[in-house]
């Protein structure tokens, strides 16, 4: 195991540096000189040259591309060009609001989704699994702003069940007050595609040899569903959750855009306005690096579900 995890490691320092090497080239080459940007159109020519002097890259290409490099190694980026924030400062602060929303979101949506999954899997083929697809595919179809738009209007303005929008400085106030209309919202979004897939998944073992022996000998319906296929569809389930977490941190801008929260999506909208590129650049390092460390517990997972799975 600790081999495995040793090589697994070290296969990541390429692709590391491949994501690095990508990035430097897209804002160095491909993004145009920020110090423009920052100047506005009216500033002369020695202003631009005094913000591209602060900013560091009046430096060649390697230097710039080895303090890059050093900053990626300590973990410090710098300021942001739009507010004067460091950078690590604005990741942290604005961590925890997204982690309030994502952490229960993610947790409700895949056990409710495993739950109904082998819900529907019991009544396969039915007139009741039809309708539930049904339902799944209408849900999909509509767009998320609906959803936001009028859950706010209904449950909040209208009702009053829930703050409109807004956020606090205690993580319990913020916890039970401000973040589960959010989360319901994200939950009625997310949970229709994810039952489809996780519907597949169990049928797709439903139909297995296994489980016509276990059936043969006489084993309970409930039994063979909720141990047995249950247990062989959870590789494909981790697969889908261990995969989506990193993106999830940027897809619920929306989210934290509508409800003022102030977390990691909302502040990457707010640096690609500001053309901010050190918030942009930290981001998109730490989401790709989180992508290759959550990959690697993807694979630990598999053998503590499965000890028949081999680490290769």
């Amino acid at each position: 195991m600790l081999a495995f995890i040793l090589r697994r490691l070290w296969q990541m320092l390429p692709t590391m540096l491949g994501v690095v090497l990508l990035v430097f080239v897209l804002f160095n080459w491909v993004g145009g000189d920020p110090a423009y940007l920052l100047a506005g159109k009216m500033s002369s020519a020695e202003a631009i040259a005094n913000i591209r002097r602060q900013l560091g890259v009046d430096e060649p290409y390697h230097v710039q591309l080895l303090i890059f490099l050093k900053q990626i190694v300590t973990f410090d980026f710098g300021q942001s060009w739009a507010t004067g924030e460091t950078v690590g400062h604005i990741l942290a602060s604005r961590l925890g609001p997204s982690l309030t929303v994502l952490v229960p979101l993610t947790v409700l949506e895949t056990l409710l989704g495993i739950a109904l999954a082998l819900a529907v899997g019991f009544v396969r083929g039915s007139l009741t699994d039809r309708a539930v697809m049904v339902a799944c595919t209408a849900a999909m179809s509509i767009s998320i702003l609906v959803y936001i738009i009028v859950f706010q209007y209904g449950l909040a303005y209208k009702l009053g069940l829930f703050p409109v929008q807004g956020w606090g400085d205690s993580f319990g106030e913020n916890l039970l007050r401000y973040a589960p209309l959010p989360i319901l919202i994200g939950l009625a979004v997310s949970l229709a595609p994810t039952l489809r897939l996780y519907r597949t998944f169990v049928l797709d073992e439903v139909g297995q040899d296994y489980v016509r022996t276990a059936r043969a000998k006489g084993m309970p319906e409930r039994r063979v569903m909720w141990v047995h296929v249950l247990r062989n569809a959870a590789i494909p389930i981790i697969t889908h959750v261990m995969a989506n977490l990193p993106g999830l941190l940027i897809g619920a801008f929306l989210l934290e855009r509508f409800f003022g929260i102030p977390g990691i999506g909302r502040e990457v909208i707010l640096a690609v306005e500001r053309s901010d590129f050190p918030v942009i650049k930290a981001i998109t390092v730490y989401v790709a690096a989180a992508t290759m460390v959550f990959n690697l517990l993807t694979d630990l997972l598999y053998r503590a579900v499965d000890p028949r799975v081999q680490l290769g």
